[in-house]
């Protein structure tokens, strides 16, 4: 299977970036992993609804060429399904089951994503009724992507 994490803007951080790395690492044993960003507009604090839904319209713009037609897309909305960890592993692996071995999770900049992004979606998920901030999202997705990977080969979650 291969797995790639579609995302607006770049970790600056560098325990984020440690994370995301350390839950790439593990996942290399089961499926392959890449993570793409695409640059993210800026955003003035006072933006109105219209210049918002540019920026989101621009970020989506992006994050849609690199997405082939042939991917399963799985975007992350607060609206979306919520799962617990042994659901998201069978959601995976039923995936997998009906031959969708190319899985695009994607991650909105601080907006959000566009409307075209989520019209192109074949899924949106919602971690959690919370908002997180969209680096810290990458952690929690990898880590999660990981936990289904143990669940599904029936091996315990130590990690």
């Amino acid at each position: 299977m291969n797995v790639k994490i579609l995302c607006v803007g770049k970790i600056k951080e560098k325990f984020y970036r440690d994370a995301i790395d350390e839950y790439v690492k593990r996942l290399s044993k089961y499926c392959s992993v890449t993570i793409t960003e695409v640059p993210d507009e800026k955003t003035s604090e006072n933006a109105s609804g219209t210049e918002i839904d540019i920026v989101k319209d621009k970020e989506g713009e992006r994050l849609l060429k690199h997405i082939s037609e042939r991917d399963y897309v799985i975007a992350l909305a607060i609206l979306g399904k919520q799962m617990d960890s042994v659901t998201f592993s069978k959601f995976i692996e039923d995936l997998g089951i009906q031959g969708r071995s190319s899985l695009v999770f994607v991650i909105g900049g601080s907006l959000g994503l566009s409307d075209n992004v989520l019209k192109r979606s074949d899924f949106q998920i919602s971690f959690s009724k919370m908002t997180f901030p969209h680096q810290l999202m990458r952690v929690i997705l990898s880590e999660q992507i990981y936990r289904a990977m143990r669940i599904m080969k029936n091996e315990p979650y130590h990690k």
